[in-house]
């Protein structure tokens, strides 16, 4: 075949690709012709090459190719080129993406009597397949963070006597911190705010098991330090990883009481008229050590009294040039917050850090709770579910 011959048909057989015609691209095919393709396997006879070039155009309705060189050996045409398309159907068995696909593909063409009998093709795919695996777990990063933000069913709550707000911010799609503001049988109020070690699913799944295992140990209201040691022993028997959290839990009462308890968390922060206090009472981190022992901590609120607690993340966040945040600047954000309300105070912390960061990324979730004594009746009764 002559140079001007093979350009001429690589342009017909070109032609009939990006028009997404089969009857005009099986005129260029033998009978008896066979397709090599890494994707496909060997197609042989004219009619399963229909068949293929029909479930192409019909998976990637968008599907066009462009030829770059073409090379010319007596019956033997090789082309390069590259082709195109959006991924709206699924990669040949992989779950849709929405990607753009490109690709460099090398093609080999055997002629006998001016038709193909055999086509190999060869293709570049180690970028394609990269990125579709990546969209493709974006969309399941996507999918667990919002599962995960549904766990977290309630971020404002409002009772006779307190009024709580919560948020996390996970440093990926999904994180390990976790909080839960719990309606205890006895109108009090269960406060809790973990910290799974490690980042990713692996860790926001086991914050998930925790959230589910501390909601089954309040509901007979056992004390702080006895949740803690349910928490801990259940983590130890399962032998999971990662398995070890820091945990703070306490029980906030109509009177103003608040028992608590820390499994290795960052003592939480209670703003009074008086100035601020930290609540240290506790013990190890969860699934550190079997017989861990959990002590207890007690504290009375008066009537605007705040409690915020807060994540590791907080106080570890870095700005440009790895400098922390640190607690003193925390404690500094809560200067006046007395005369705020709790979302206001949550808001604060979160607009300081992020303001101290200056768009440097994180390594680590930043989540805090604040909770406030209000001591009276309000005119009404709150009780407001994450949307």
């Amino acid at each position: 075949m002559l140079r001007e011959e093979a350009l001429h048909f690589v342009r017909q057989l070109t032609e009939g690709v990006n028009s997404h015609d089969t009857a005009r691209l099986l005129q260029f095919y033998a009978e008896n012709a066979v397709i090599v393709s890494p994707v496909a396997g060997k197609i042989a006879g004219r009619v399963a090459i229909a068949k293929w070039w029909n479930e192409v155009f019909s998976r990637f309705p968008d599907w066009a190719a462009e030829v770059s060189e073409v090379l010319v050996d007596g019956d033997r045409v090789a082309f390069i080129g590259n082709a195109t398309a959006t991924d709206k159907n699924g990669w040949f068995g992989q779950i849709a993406t929405g990607e753009r696909i490109e690709y460099r593909a090398t093609i080999i063409l055997n002629f006998s009597q001016g038709k193909i009998i055999r086509e190999e093709r060869n293709y570049d795919l180690s970028g394609v397949l990269q990125r579709l695996e990546k969209a493709r777990l974006d969309q399941e990063l996507k999918l667990a963070a919002d599962v995960q933000r549904a766990l977290l069913s309630r971020t404002r709550v409002a009772t006779s006597f307190c009024e709580a707000v919560a948020d996390s911010i996970p440093c990926r799609s999904i994180g390990g911190d976790f909080f839960e503001l719990i309606d205890l049988p006895s109108g009090g109020l269960g406060i809790a705010l973990g910290d799974v070690a490690g980042k990713g699913p692996s860790s926001a799944l086991l914050a998930a098991m925790l959230q589910g295992m501390l909601t089954v140990a309040v509901q007979n209201e056992r004390s702080p330090s006895s949740v803690l040691r349910d928490l801990n022993g259940w983590l130890l028997r399962r032998r999971v990883e990662p398995r070890f959290a820091s945990f703070a839990y306490g029980m906030l009462s109509s009177d103003g009481r608040f028992v608590y308890s820390l499994a290795g968390h960052n003592p939480p922060v209670m703003v009074t008229g008086d100035g601020i206090r930290r609540l240290t009472s506790g013990g190890p981190v969860l699934g550190a050590f079997d017989q861990s022992i959990f002590e207890e901590g007690t504290t009375y609120l008066g009537e605007g009294d705040t409690l915020v607690l807060f994540s590791d993340g907080i106080t570890e966040a870095c700005d440009i040039g790895n400098q922390e945040f640190g607690e003193h600047r925390l404690l500094s954000s809560l200067t006046g917050s007395d005369r705020e309300s709790p979302s206001e105070v949550l808001n604060r912390i979160l607009r300081s850090v992020k303001e101290f960061c200056q768009g440097a990324p994180q390594s680590d979730d930043m989540t805090v709770l604040v909770s406030r004594f209000v001591g009276r009746e309000p005119e009404t009764y709150l009780n407001v579910r994450a949307t």
